[in-house]
């Protein structure tokens, strides 16, 4: 099977990894991929965005599959151009991926579905949460618990340039939830949490996700199907219902409160960094579970490997407010030497030598027995690795490798 990755991320660098074991894979192609990704398969300078430049693409490599990896494309309806012209696309239509592109959208379907979520706030007042409606790559959440830290998430929405919503401000422990689905039938994959802001503890700006970890304690195999039974499943039939059925990834962001599981967020693809944890982890092929969802045609399960992953993303100076490009960068293959697996987020190859291209540069994961020895491995890696500015949190998985998860 003739395979096309959409993206340049780390993310789409993992799916890379991982499909590249497939024994049904013919060739992988990546749009417009990264320096990784070019050591499994062959890279092609059509942006992400661009979806006639990736139909023209697909047509003219006879393409049997494509697997997008980020969110603006899907929701700018990138699928539906693929599959118009007849090419199976593993990801929702763009009515479909109004789930992650509108949290307004989000929020009627969960309420209209019956499913535990935040409530809606009339008046912003602290404590609550501001939301961004409409995508901000991970950067248009704020927490506020302070008149200060309100006014300042209000103004950052303004600046977003989107409507915002206010939700009542949950407390609990945060778990993503990946799951596959072909319009009917939906697998579940392992949880994973991730850490979102920027410093140690949990503290600064939010970005786009500095680590994560997978298996998440407490929350095994009963747990999931509980989870999918609970919010994925009331949410693809209620979509369903409105005439738009969703086929792809369903990424439920979900907090774990004293009264019960509540959604946070609905994202429409695979997250990042959790990917980065939770393939690695996965015990089988891959591309049958994306195929199977792209075609209807879902049959094959998701078997887990019984370890532990820990993922910790290496990021430029200044991230998240800005990024950075042509650094230098030294070490990868020492890191890679100690048995972990060094994902490319933001790099670019300069005349044969590997700098910088954007604000989370790499994504280093290992796997072990546990937690504990997966996170030691991971920053055995990380500690090989150097560039000018380098930036990476120290608290990553922390919590759940001395036996309890973070609070």
């Amino acid at each position: 099977m003739k395979t096309l990755i959409v993206g340049s991320g780390a993310r789409e660098h993992a799916l890379a990894w991982k499909l590249r074991q497939s024994p049904a894979l013919d060739e992988l192609h990546a749009a417009p991929g990264n320096p990784g990704i070019a050591s499994l398969g062959m890279c092609h300078p059509v942006r992400a965005e661009d979806a006639e430049g990736l139909l023209s693409l697909s047509r003219a490599l006879g393409i049997d599959l494509v697997v997008v990896g980020p969110e603006a494309p899907l929701v700018a309806g990138l699928a539906d151009t693929l599959r118009h012209a007849g090419v199976a696309v593993f990801g929702p239509t763009r009515s479909a991926a109004r789930l992650e592109g509108s949290k307004a959208f989000a929020k009627d379907v969960l309420e209209a579905a019956g499913v535990p979520t935040a409530r809606r706030l009339a008046v912003a007042r602290p404590p609550c949460v501001v939301k961004a409606d409409g995508l901000a790559a991970g950067k248009g959440v704020f927490v506020c618990r302070t008149r200060e830290e309100l006014d300042a998430g209000l103004s950052a929405a303004a600046r977003l340039g989107s409507d915002f919503l206010v939700e009542e401000l949950l407390e609990g422990e945060e778990v993503s939830l990946f799951a596959i689905s072909d319009g009917s039938r939906t697998i579940g994959l392992s949880p994973a949490q991730d850490f979102k802001r920027i410093g140690d503890h949990d503290t600064g700006p939010n970005t786009g996700g500095m680590g994560a970890y997978s298996p998440v304690p407490g929350v095994g195999e009963p747990e999931v199907e509980e989870l999918l039974e609970s919010v994925h499943r009331p949410v693809l039939a209620e979509l369903a219902r409105r005439g738009t059925p969703y086929s792809g990834l369903l990424y439920a962001g979900l907090m774990l409160t004293a009264d019960g599981p509540r959604v946070l967020e609905f994202n429409c693809r695979f997250g990042d960094p959790e990917t980065q944890s939770v393939l690695p982890r996965l015990d089988g092929d891959l591309l049958p579970l994306l195929w199977g969802g792209a075609t209807g045609e879902l049959r094959a399960d998701a078997s887990l490997r019984d370890e532990a992953a820990v993922t910790v993303v290496v990021a430029a100076a200044g991230y998240p407010e800005r990024s950075d490009s042509g650094t230098p960068i030294e070490g990868v293959e020492d890191a890679e030497a100690t048995g972990a697996l060094v994902f490319h987020a933001g790099t670019a190859l300069h005349d044969g030598r590997l700098v910088t291209s954007g604000g989370r540069v790499l994504a280093v994961t290992a796997t072990g027995a546990d937690v504990a020895a997966a996170r030691a491995l991971a920053y055995e890696a990380v500690s090989r690795i150097s560039f000018a500015g380098m930036q990476y949190r120290r608290d990553i998985a922390l919590s759940a490798a001395v036996g309890h998860v973070r609070s």
